[in-house]
């Protein structure tokens, strides 16, 4: 069957990409752009804002994915692309971060430090991009994330800063010591293969949904009261449900006989 010709130059036109295909890489380059800017803010000394940039790039991060799904506009490139945003957005930009505002003063190592944070996240990454495909997976097939998800791995890896924000009378970025032990935890917990909760899993019952959405208000709200004491206390009952995410993961992995 012969194809059509372009009307005014008598050749095969040239493949075009709509808008639909765009969009979605459009919001992972903001999350790219984001996470680099994180690092101008850090290298200026404005702390808040560094942070600011970092969840601005997760919650970015969390919408292209949903774009491209509801636009049915998913592709190899955009994964690829998503998962080389990532490694800048909550790799590289908390880990500078975070050696910048508490662990300079302890020069190569507290680089050293802020590297291992770094590899801890290119290794998920690569991990996460080689089981892309894999849907017998074990974790996957039961709705759980294999270890701490990147965005919240960058966001945990930040929580002293957080702390630091929130109640002024607190200077954790005088105690190195503590922040490398707890930049170590955060790095290892995002290698993990524990079990972690995942969002989209999750099922809300018909008659829990106006409480649901009551709790999601009150957060939002506090959100613009007290920011960081927040999203302290979010951090703090993420980390906390994690035992309770494993028992749920063993219990649903035995009754499927996984």
């Amino acid at each position: 069957m012969q194809e059509d010709l372009d009307i005014t130059t008598g050749e095969k036109p040239a493949r075009a990409f709509s808008i639909r295909t765009i969009l979605p890489n459009a919001v992972t380059l903001f999350a790219f752009m984001a996470g680099l800017t994180s690092i101008r803010f850090a290298l200026a000394g404005k702390w808040e804002l560094a942070v600011f940039a970092v969840l601005l790039a997760g919650v970015f991060d969390g919408l292209d994915g949903t774009v491209a799904r509801l636009l049915k506009s998913t592709s190899r490139f955009g994964a690829e692309l998503d998962s080389l945003s990532d490694v800048v957005a909550f790799g590289v930009a908390p880990a500078v971060v975070l050696y910048l505002w508490g662990l300079q003063s302890l020069d190569r190592l507290g680089w050293g430090v802020a590297l291992i944070y770094a590899i801890a996240m290119a290794l998920r990454l690569a991990r996460f991009n080689a089981r892309l495909d894999d849907e017998e997976e074990p974790r996957k097939r039961l709705g759980f994330l294999t270890g701490v998800p990147a965005p919240m791995g960058a966001a945990l890896l930040l929580v002293p800063l957080m702390v630091d924000f929130a109640l002024e009378d607190v200077l954790i970025k005088s105690y190195p010591a503590l922040i490398i032990i707890y930049t170590v935890a955060i790095a290892l917990l995002i290698v993990s293969t524990i079990p972690t909760i995942s969002l989209k899993a999750i099922r809300i019952r018909r008659e829990a949904f106006v409480p649901v959405m009551l709790v999601i208000g009150v957060v939002i709200a506090g959100l613009f009261v007290r920011t960081w004491l927040v999203l302290l206390i979010i951090a703090a009952l993420y980390l906390a449900s994690m035992p309770w995410t494993y028992m749920a993961y063993e219990r649903r992995r035995k009754q499927k006989g996984i």
